[in-house]
């Protein structure tokens, strides 16, 4: 069933064509600690980026899967992917989280009605300039 899946779907892992090009020029660069797994090949253009790189996410393809440091390798901002560099997030990043909407722990605001809530009313929340 997975082999079939590689054939008509792109959401669920790598496609076949995706295990292919990682067998054939892809080299293995790291793993997050979600598992998805990063790859790299030079690029076949001369004048183009030195690289190309990618991930085969571990079950769905979902992009805000990628932690903040691999994301800057991806997006060639930084030369050193984090597995080589000992990567470690400053004080300031909040922890990975996937992005929830569609789901049922999305964000609703109060009154939503999304969650059977009641629209609250509306007050002026501002006083309009007069002239003198």
């Amino acid at each position: 069933m997975k082999f079939l899946k590689q054939f008509f779907t792109w959401w669920s892992g790598q496609t076949l064509g995706t295990r292919v090009f990682t067998w054939r020029k892809g080299e293995f660069v790291g793993q997050d600690e979600t598992g998805n797994k990063y790859y790299r090949a030079k690029s076949a253009l001369p004048d183009s980026i030195p690289e190309r790189r990618w991930v085969i996410y571990k079950g769905y393809s979902e992009a805000s899967q990628i932690p903040s440091g691999w994301h800057g390798w991806m997006h060639h901002r930084i030369d050193t992917p984090p597995s080589q560099q000992g990567y470690k997030p400053r004080e300031w990043e909040k922890p990975h989280q996937e992005n929830l909407t569609g789901t049922a722990a999305a964000y609703h605001p109060p009154g939503s009605i999304a969650v059977g809530g009641k629209p609250q009313e509306r007050k002026a929340d501002y006083q309009a300039w007069k002239p003198e």
